[in-house]
């Protein structure tokens, strides 16, 4: 079996690729699967430098979303603007903080 089918990708994240009206993803699943695991591993790595800005700098925790946003949307990102938005879903739910009415992905 190849590592491709042993993904699973969250229908939140396939979502991201699905254009307005439409019902397919503008993507192959090969390439959402490998944006896929990189927003996975941003999240994941990010949660240790998140709950350490929430201690050093004493800031709420929509606060430490909200910067860690700007940095993934900033200029020369890897990911893209609606990966960011998925990324800061994806950390906050590592984190069990609640989820900013901001940082939700319109759909």
């Amino acid at each position: 079996m190849s590592d491709e089918n042993q993904i699973a990708i969250p229908r939140p994240f396939i979502d991201l690729f699905i254009p307005k009206g439409s019902i397919k993803p503008s993507e192959p699943r090969a390439v959402i699967a490998e944006r896929y695991e990189l927003c996975e591993d941003m999240a994941q790595m990010l949660t240790e430098h998140a709950t350490q800005r929430k201690l050093d700098l004493g800031v709420p925790e929509e606060m430490v979303l909200e910067r860690i946003h700007r940095g993934l949307i900033a200029e020369g990102s890897v990911v893209r603007a609606e990966e960011a938005g998925w990324v800061v879903c994806r950390l906050a739910e590592l984190l069990g903080w609640p989820l900013p009415e901001w940082a939700v992905v319109p759909r």
